[in-house]
């Protein structure tokens, strides 16, 4: 609710507001992370607990937690687990959009602000630990430890102030009703296509839960819950690498080569989740490539009903397309990364071939559907032509047939015509008649009367 002029926010208050925007999901993903490396330490055995060491060992987390890539006793480590992220971005996109309504913050300046606080604090938070590790074991590229905090930060905050920015009605007012179709049919693609992504995995976790239990039974309970929770963390990687699997594309962890038509066995590491890795490949693998068409199928009959022109449904078709392309394009090329250069770098998820193939099992399957499954245009027929079930319908007036009016004019100019040509020939008759008789014989007379 718009607050009134007289209750408006004061300058104090809304500094305020803007400060625990800011550093409220800084600290809580930061307590979160202690937390987390605290309770592992507690319970894994042959292990010291210090507070110290946790909270030291903990920034490197924060880090990890925001996609910054971690070089470990000088070997990269960019393939890092993406659950934390997906919270953290949830706290910072529900935090920015709780202080803007406290501010009634409306418009892009007003919220540009609160975004503004938000990339300011985490930059500032993030450069700041990249300082404190450098020369240690864990160290950070001071210019990545600045940007990938801020771009991950105002990237969520933007998302939670999109209504209240006026984007979207900024958008509304420039996009046609085609492209927001094709945008929420594009939307509804890549959830598809990330639930088919986890069914697969859920399925290879299924076939091999007995490989999986028994990684978990080493060095006791805290080495298990160590085990447990950095297989939750990578657990979207591994349903973004199933997506990728079921695409064409695949992936790859070193040598291994996992795809449908394409594939390389060897070691893995000993982690739970890849218990999932198939040993071997299968024929039927080829029948998963239904998994993706039939999503693109369920496109087309989304966006079977958004024009009457089916010309016009292929072009929401092809916006859901790019929705599929770039969406899995950020997801692919964040799941993968370097792996410290051993016998299992790097873990590839092949970014640009995923894309392009999902894309491909949109658009083809979704725009088959969408042309022929559809409402087609009614073709008007030929003009001057009178439907004869509707008496009330006139003729056009460019039509070159005559009417009934001008139909009746001739036939009476033509009988008026008949009628003065007829006139004409009496007239002509009777003067031939009198020429041709004779003239009173005055010779015949006299000798008549003579007789007489």
């Amino acid at each position: 609710m718009a607050l009134l002029e007289t209750d408006r926010i004061t300058p104090v208050a809304r500094a305020r507001v803007l400060a625990v925007a800011a550093l409220g999901p800084l600290l809580t993903g930061y307590a979160a992370v202690a937390a987390v490396m605290a309770l592992v330490t507690a319970i894994a055995s042959r292990s010291h607990f210090s507070t110290v060491g946790v909270l030291i060992a903990a920034l490197p987390g924060w880090l990890a937690a925001h996609q910054v890539p971690l070089i470990v006793q000088g070997h990269e480590l960019g393939v890092l687990p993406l659950l934390p992220t997906l919270l953290l971005v949830v706290v910072v996109a529900r935090t920015a959009a709780g202080a803007a309504e406290r501010v009634d913050a409306v418009g892009p300046r007003e919220t540009g602000h609160v975004i503004l606080a938000v990339v300011a604090a985490h930059a500032a938070f993030g450069l700041t630990i990249a300082v404190v590790l450098g020369g240690g074991p864990v160290v950070v590229d001071p210019l990545a430890g600045f940007y990938y905090p801020a771009l991950l930060a105002g990237l969520a905050a933007y998302v939670g102030l999109l209504r209240r920015s006026g984007t979207l009605d900024w958008c509304a007012e420039r996009v046609d009703d085609f492209a927001w179709a094709g945008l929420r049919a594009g939307l509804l693609a890549v959830a598809a296509l990330v639930a088919a992504g986890s069914l697969v995995v859920t399925f290879g976790l299924a076939m091999s839960y007995g490989a999986a239990n028994t990684m978990f039974a080493v060095d006791g309970p805290g080495s298990a819950l160590g085990m447990l929770l950095l297989s939750a963390g990578y657990l979207p990687n591994a349903v973004i690498a199933g997506t990728a699997f079921i695409a064409g594309p695949g992936f790859s962890m070193g040598a291994v080569s996992v795809a449908p038509l394409d594939f390389d066995g060897g070691p893995v590491p000993a982690l739970p989740l890849l218990s999932a890795l198939p040993e071997q490949a299968a024929a039927w693998w080829l029948a998963l490539f239904l998994l993706p068409a039939a999503i693109g199928a369920l496109v087309g009959w989304v966006l079977r009903s958004v024009a009457e022109s089916p010309k016009d449904r292929l072009r929401s078709v092809a916006v859901a397309s790019v929705v599929v392309a770039l969406s899995f394009a950020v997801l692919a090329g964040s799941a993968g990364g370097a792996l410290g250069g051993g016998p299992f770098h790097p873990l590839d998820l092949r970014a640009a071939l995923v894309s392009f193939a999902l894309a491909c099992w949109v658009a083809v399957p979704g725009g088959f559907v969408a042309w022929f499954a559809g409402e087609r245009p009614v073709v008007e027929g030929p003009v001057g032509l009178i439907d004869p079930e509707d008496p009330e319908e006139e003729e056009p007036e460019d039509s070159d047939e005559p009417t009934d009016e001008a139909v009746e004019e001739v036939v009476e100019e033509q009988a008026e015509e008949s009628e003065e040509e007829s006139a004409d020939d009496e007239d002509v008759d009777e003067e031939d008649v009198d020429e041709d008789t004779p003239d009173e014989n005055p010779d015949t007379n006299e000798s008549t009367t003579a007789a007489t």
